[in-house]
């Protein structure tokens, strides 16, 4: 029996950050070995917000620096497969096939899009960003992907692939399996900044690459409770974005505990509530440097991985796409043209 398969993945628009990794990187770390994985570097998929010819230049090292993070993050590169989406020209033709089974009015109730093309700075919604579930339906079942480990804003999206499978296998024959989202424990993470969640292009992100000394720097810096002008205050711990880091990466919980307690009763410091963060989340990303480095040593290998992958996913979507198109009957349409085609162009036999 063939394993089964996982898709995911980003846009290369900029390292990742802690946001990626609470919302789907530590399930991609904890699933990649369980399945046959498959890592897309979304490009395609960058276009529907950044699409000037400096994004797009700006792609390949974008591109070499998520790998280079999914690596440190713990991934395996010996058993995952990176590609990159712009080079398979048959997801196109799958996103093709898949547009005319889902409506406008259904695509417009996907949350996430508003939200995005309100961060990009869109007056009105492109085409393509309202198609963005369609593409990613494309990008999930191009490889017949059971599961996709997701951040919260894509869990919408996985939806509309769910259904555009069960609607496909019902109309044309079981091609697709139904792929299951898989949630994370952290859905979120807010900002630095504690007014949104953590995204590059609102910059108020911790990157998983960060130095030591820039960790600490953001963190001393990061949005606390407003009303606690003084360390003898009693604060707010509920939604504080330092104690909500704490809750997910300090794993010394009777530390936490006592900070929570003293910081509610206004017996400790804004100050020394930080540097305790800082250096619980330099601890976790210690080991994610180390890994980095030691693969960025490595000269070529990232390039390697999404040549190769971008090889191997080629041939795996080709001949997803053969099935759908035979399922649907459309490779017969042509047959059929052409062979009648070849017999009125055969000479008439003629007798003496």
């Amino acid at each position: 029996m063939t394993a089964q398969r996982m898709l995911t993945g980003d846009r290369p628009t900029g390292k990742l950050h802690l946001g990626h990794y609470v919302g789907s990187i530590a399930n991609r770390v904890k699933l990649h070995q369980r399945y046959e994985s498959f890592f897309i570097i979304a490009d395609l998929h960058m276009l529907t917000t950044k699409n000037t010819r400096d994004d797009i230049a700006r792609a390949t090292q974008n591109a070499r620096d998520m790998v280079l993070d999914s690596l440190a993050a713990g991934i395996d590169p010996d058993t995952a497969t990176f590609y990159l989406q712009s080079a398979i020209q048959e997801v196109g033709d799958l996103n093709t096939l898949f547009q005319n089974l889902v409506t406008v009015p259904r695509l417009e109730r996907v949350p996430s899009l508003k939200d995005m093309a309100r961060d990009a700075g869109k007056d009105e919604m492109p085409y393509g960003l309202l198609g963005y579930p369609v593409l990613q339906a494309a990008d999930i079942l191009c490889v017949k992907a059971h599961v996709v480990p997701v951040g919260k804003d894509n869990a919408a999206h996985v939806e509309v692939t769910r259904e555009l499978a069960r609607r496909f296998n019902h109309l044309y024959g079981e091609v697709f399996p139904v792929p299951e989202l898989v949630s994370a424990e952290t859905p979120t993470l807010v900002g630095t900044d504690g007014r949104a969640k953590m995204s590059k292009s609102l910059g108020n992100v911790i990157a998983l690459s960060d130095e030591p000394a820039d960790v600490r720097r953001k963190v001393m810096g990061m949005y606390t409770d407003p009303n606690r002008v003084r360390a003898d205050v009693p604060g707010t711990v509920e939604g504080n974005p330092v104690f909500q880091y704490h809750d997910v990466f300090n794993p010394n919980r009777a530390e936490v505990a006592d900070l929570k307690s003293r910081y509610r009763e206004g017996r400790v410091g804004d100050v020394e509530v930080k540097e305790k963060l800082a250096t619980a989340l330099n601890a976790f990303l210690d080991p994610v440097r180390e890994r980095r480095a030691r693969y960025e040593a490595d000269r070529g290998l990232v390039d390697e991985l999404i040549v190769e992958g971008t090889e191997r996913t080629r041939r795996v979507v080709r001949q997803t796409v053969f099935d759908a198109r035979k399922a649907m009957g459309l490779t017969g349409v042509y047959t059929q043209l052409r062979r009648k085609a070849e017999r009125s162009r055969k000479p008439a036999v003629t007798t003496a």
